[in-house]
């Protein structure tokens, strides 16, 4: 076969492919501890190096190979550990949401046996109660809407604030 430019390119790449792949796994795998993608690396260091092939001279060859393989070795660590910050934050955020959801689901039981205790309230001790509890109102509010004095007001309130809290104590 006669000796073309390309064929003495691709005789030099072999050359190099031979030579350094030894020395790159090593690199790599030290590098890693040990990492499974150091044969994945190594190859991807050969594909790059392809990429320039034309471009290789004998003398510079060893420094823009292990050049290639820090960069690799570089990027892949700082792929590694943002992939574990991402999965860290992950893993927060599901068991926040797990906990939320929970909370949820708790809080949205109490008000639920809060309302069946009221309604099992005396008729003007619920009324109070839910118009302080549920809508918000302040007793001397109450107490002009129902036309009754602020005193009566308060006690119903007492008696109602009693009883749920009573019954919400059995309950948690």
């Amino acid at each position: 076969m006669k000796d073309t430019p390309i064929h003495i390119a691709d005789q030099f790449f072999t050359d190099i492919y031979v030579t350094y792949k030894p020395l790159i796994y090593r690199y790599i795998f030290r590098k890693l501890n040990g990492c499974g993608e150091t044969e994945d690396l190594v190859q991807d260091t050969f594909l790059r190096l392809l990429e320039y092939r034309f471009m290789l001279r004998p003398e510079t060859v060893r420094s823009f190979v292990y050049t290639i393989v820090r960069n690799l070795v570089t990027d892949y660590i700082r792929r590694y550990y943002r992939k574990q910050e991402v999965m860290i934050c992950i893993q927060e955020k599901a068991c926040f949401s797990e906990v939320d959801m929970e909370s949820m689901v708790v809080a949205k039981d109490l008000s639920h046996l809060e309302k069946m205790r009221v309604s099992q309230l005396p008729f003007k001790v619920r009324r109070v109660y839910s118009m302080s509890r549920f809508e918000e109102k302040t007793v001397l509010e109450i107490a002009e809407e129902l036309g009754i004095p602020k005193r009566t007001v308060e006690g119903y309130l007492f008696v109602g604030r009693k009883s749920i809290r009573g019954y919400m104590k059995q309950c948690i």
